[in-house]
């Protein structure tokens, strides 16, 4: 079957049915990482990864390597490693947005203080080195110092943002980039270069990866216009909140009438979240909704053109599956 006419899964559930015993490894491990004899740390770290959420980040880097054709244990410690970035991430992301509500449930800076989440990000980001090192690899360790250097620039990057009406897409991609999409890239790669693949495979990997990226965070800042809170588990209008203009903003900033852009600019500047009902219409009016859908489509086409010419199996499809379910969720 030509690699055009494979129907990838259609849903997320289908996804990890097919990841779920390279996932249960993933998790024992993760858990029996975590441990740690100061017993603040077991907490919060216990408390943001039995959140759950979707694994994707993890889940991707054992399809990549399935799809490459290999698996096993080098492939569930660098899953590991890679929640652990991600979830210290979150962690250092809550209070740094002063954020009290994550998948539903109250984030780890409003149960225990900002202290606390940013020191036990800290023993994440020093654990997910721990592991690295016991793979033994310099180019493992390579790829995830650059990937953990280019998420903090993000950071950094996205703070110069916040408050800032004059954010422009290309600002914003910079943003997504380093933020979002790096991890994704880097999970994909390192299953293929586990897998043993050679560089141009790799490469295909990592650009599916950096596109999915893209597509996966534009359309979660679409939802965060456009999704049922409690579907959503967070405050709808938290970016917002907190100044940040995202795709469907920045869209209605420099489409709007001259009036209803200075209303908008004042808005973000203001980060304020009292003025949704306002800024959703404009947002509609100027078609921000649909225009960030396109973007984050085009992303997802991307993706899976990425993996064009690669021998096709169920993982392949799975992963062309990811880049479906990315842009059409609802959560």
């Amino acid at each position: 079957m030509a690699d055009a006419d494979r129907k990838p899964p259609a849903d997320l559930a289908a996804i990890q049915t097919l990841a779920a015993d390279d996932m249960a490894a993933v998790d024992a491990l993760i858990r029996r990482r975590l441990a740690s004899d100061v017993v603040l740390i077991n907490q919060v770290a216990e408390h943001i990864v039995s959140a759950g959420g979707k694994r994707l980040r993890p889940m991707l880097v054992v399809l990549a390597g399935r799809a490459c054709g290999a698996g096993g244990p080098d492939h569930h410690q660098l899953a590991a490693i890679v929640e652990f970035i991600h979830t210290s991430t979150l962690l250092h992301d809550d209070v740094v947005d002063e954020s009290d509500l994550r998948r539903g449930r109250s984030t780890a800076n409003a149960i225990w203080g900002n202290a606390a989440s940013v020191l036990v990000g800290d023993f994440l980001y020093s654990r997910s080195f721990q592991l690295m090192v016991e793979l033994d690899s310099m180019e493992v360790m390579r790829i995830l110092a650059d990937t953990t250097n280019r998420i903090a620039e993000g950071e950094v990057l996205q703070l110069l943002h916040v408050h800032n009406p004059d954010t422009d897409e290309a600002a914003y991609l910079r943003v997504i980039e380093r933020k979002t999409a790096v991890l994704f890239a880097a999970g994909t790669r390192l299953g293929a270069l586990a897998a043993g693949a050679d560089a141009a495979v790799q490469q295909r990997l990592y650009d599916f990866g950096m596109e999915l990226g893209y597509a996966f965070q534009i359309a979660d800042d679409v939802l965060d216009y456009a999704a049922d809170a409690a579907d959503l588990g967070k405050n709808l209008g938290d970016d917002l909140a907190e100044g940040k203009a995202t795709l469907p903003l920045i869209h209605a900033i420099r489409h709007a009438d001259a009036a209803t852009r200075e209303r908008l600019r004042g808005i973000v500047e203001r980060g304020d979240a009292g003025a949704m009902p306002e800024v959703l219409a404009a947002i509609r009016v100027t078609g921000g909704l649909d225009y960030s859908r396109e973007r984050a489509l085009a992303h997802a086409e991307a993706a899976q053109r990425a993996l064009d010419g690669l021998p096709g199996n169920p993982a392949l499809d799975a992963l062309r599956g990811l880049a479906r379910y990315a842009v059409e969720r609802t959560y």
